[in-house]
């Protein structure tokens, strides 16, 4: 695993690639491939969310659990897919809440949300890889300890981000921020199995606009064209 990552995090992250997890990781994921598994999403896209949003630009941070583990769906945006893939159902419902959340919010045909890590929305997984068609296959693996390491280093570096956790596993991680110097937005996830538990109506997308506001930044363009 080539790490091809943006200098802004490299600058930040450097230590953890070192360290003995990460070593292990390396090994476990060139064992896989050895053995002939698929991985996703494939080796350049591993960092995506790191490339499309350096550190210094982080306004929000949206984060998932696992990669999608269907072909040609994840490209290392969370809760992202390629243009011609088909809108996994989380994302429609994030769609859909946006439509009453945003005015003037269009439904788009596609759901590529690098629109979004392009204004400094950062689309982090916890887990970075996954083997193909079985979910959760590279959990505990090291990739938790990593990604832990950038939300805590995100909390310590930065000031104000606006962090927006859904389900109980991503409000887990409020533990690693510092809540009196960033914003913590939560709810149920908008997966169809929790959807009706407390998502729609949340308001996700313009709360955490009001809050750029309030701390003198640029608010997000939510809409995906």
């Amino acid at each position: 695993m080539a790490v091809a990552l943006d200098p802004s995090w490299l600058n930040v992250l450097n230590d953890e690639f070192e360290k003995d997890y990460m070593k292990k990781l390396k090994i476990f994921l060139k064992e896989e491939k050895e053995a002939g598994q698929i991985i996703y999403p494939k080796n350049a896209d591993i960092f995506n969310a790191f490339n499309a949003t350096p550190f210094d630009k982080v306004k929000v941070v949206i984060l998932g659990q696992d990669p999608y583990h269907g072909p040609h769906q994840a490209h290392g945006l969370s809760f992202s897919v390629q243009k011609g893939i088909a809108i996994p159902r989380s994302l429609i419902n994030i769609y859909k809440e946006l439509k009453t959340d945003i005015s003037g919010f269009s439904i788009p045909n596609h759901g590529n949300l690098q629109h979004w890590a392009n204004q400094g929305v950062l689309l982090l997984n916890a887990t970075l890889t996954v083997r193909a068609g079985q979910a959760a296959s590279h959990q505990k693996k090291g990739w938790e300890q990593f990604t832990d390491a950038v939300i805590k280093t995100l909390s310590e570096k930065r000031e104000g981000i606006v962090f927006i956790l859904w389900g109980s596993y991503a409000q887990s991680k409020i533990a690693l921020i510092d809540t009196a110097k960033h914003h913590i937005i939560k709810s149920v996830h908008p997966s169809p199995l929790s959807v009706e538990r407390g998502f729609w109506g949340s308001k996700p997308f313009s709360k955490a606009n009001n809050f750029l506001v309030n701390e003198g930044k640029q608010p997000i363009d939510w809409q995906i064209v």
